[in-house]
């Protein structure tokens, strides 16, 4: 059942169901327009419920516990991290669907090339061992950079493979069935080695993985009327590929796929955390350009935080910094979640800012492991995940968050008017 959605109102310049006042500060968000296809019933499902629940008590519960008649919405301020992959195989079909249902107004596709340079949706271009069955597929495993080497026991040696997109072609890739992004180091078959998924993610949704190419994520996320995020992946192999397929030649087949589809310009947030890639955009592709995002996963070194560093970006045009959460966030010291220095100069050098990534860690109770690292002290509840979000949208000023389960982002962005 579909149903179309218009889409009328605003958090900053980024798409909501209630509420708005008109930010000029986040100059690259994008223009509030209605849905020109249509669009997916949104179903939040109760994790987002649960977890407003699951928070201490005070007025941001409450506000969020007031907004759940609300009819949810699609909104760009809630971008799709691979798709859905709390609980659905990243990067395919299934995967993508389920965030548009959830309400993701941008989907992510990581982009890799295969053998006979097609361009593909993959986290890294040798994940294919740990996200597919390829180990398992003996004529494909064979051609991959490690094959498969089973674990042994009485050596004390763990289970090994590395299985590039750039082993296979795009067919072969095609072939593949998508799985939860796991492998089992104690692994003696390939087999066993298809398990370990953690055991707060789930294999109940990995029977199916459909495999998409680049051109396959755009067409889909057209059909579901949403935008799009792609991100142009390191190659782990030398460049140029073969000797004559250069980065620049990578990361404008990118973009010439969205121009092939006839996708507009404002509708597409190109990545890269190679800086080059984003002012080669900004420079060569000027209408993508406008939106281009660098990735940023710097250290938090003294010089990486400084108005200097983030001058210096603004001066080769970068327009969109996004950098993991905890680099965008710190304690006061009353123990309170504040915006970070970096966070704070980024803004002040002109810098559009989006954070990555909710819902990756496994639960918060205990602290909520790397994406929280500057916080950790601040968070013993899975609800805490709320007061991150409203720190980000509200004192950091964030244009979007990436989120592996794009609910979550979804009621808050509902919910709360800015």
């Amino acid at each position: 059942m579909k149903i179309l959605f218009v889409l009328p109102l605003a958090i900053g310049a980024l798409t909501l169901v209630s509420g708005c006042n008109d930010n000029d500060n986040n100059s690259n968000a994008p223009e509030v327009t209605p849905a020109e296809t249509s669009q997916p019933l949104i179903q939040l499902g109760p994790r987002p419920y649960f977890l407003v629940n699951d928070m201490d008590d005070g007025e941001l519960k409450n506000a969020l516990q007031a907004c759940e008649s609300l009819p949810p919405a699609s909104s760009n301020f809630s971008i799709a991290h691979r798709g859905a992959p709390l609980q659905l195989p990243e990067h395919t079909r299934e995967s993508y669907v389920a965030a548009a249902k959830m309400g993701a107004g941008i989907i992510e596709c990581d982009v890799a090339f295969t053998k006979d340079r097609q361009l593909v949706c993959r986290h890294a271009q040798n994940d294919l061992h740990t996200t597919t069955n390829i180990v398992a597929v003996p004529e494909l495993n064979a051609k991959c950079t490690k094959p498969f080497v089973p674990a042994n026991p009485g050596a004390g040696t763990k289970a090994e493979a590395e299985c590039r997109t750039s082993d296979i072609t795009l067919a072969e890739f095609k072939s593949l069935r998508g799985k939860m992004d796991a492998f089992d180091e104690n692994a003696t078959t390939p087999e066993e080695y298809l398990g370990g998924t953690a055991n707060w993610r789930t294999d109940l949704y990995a029977t199916e993985g459909t495999l998409l190419s680049h051109r396959e994520s755009i067409e889909l996320i057209k059909e579901l009327g949403l935008k799009f995020t792609p991100e142009l992946k390191t190659p782990v192999v030398d460049m140029p590929f073969e000797g004559d397929y250069t980065q620049e030649d990578y990361a404008r087949q990118m973009i010439n796929e969205y121009i092939a589809a006839g996708v507009k310009p404002e509708d597409v947030w190109p990545q890269s955390f190679l800086l080059d890639d984003v002012v080669f955009w900004v420079n060569q592709m000027p209408e993508f350009g406008r939106q281009a995002v660098f990735l940023d996963e710097k250290s938090n070194d003294p010089d990486n935080v400084s108005m200097a560093y983030m001058e210096s970006l603004t001066q080769k045009g970068v327009p969109i910094l996004a950098p993991a959460i905890w680099k965008m966030l710190t304690l006061n010291s009353h123990q309170e979640i504040v915006p970070s220095e970096y966070a704070l100069n980024a803004k002040a050098a002109g810098l559009d800012l989006i954070g990555w990534s909710l819902e990756r860690s496994g639960p918060l109770a205990e602290g909520g492991g790397w994406y929280y690292q500057t916080i950790n002290d601040a968070i013993n509840n899975d609800g805490d995940i709320y007061k991150v979000i409203d720190v980000l949208a509200q004192d950091v000023g964030v244009i979007g968050i990436f989120s592996d389960w794009p609910a979550t982002t979804t009621h808050y962005a509902n919910c709360m008017g800015l």
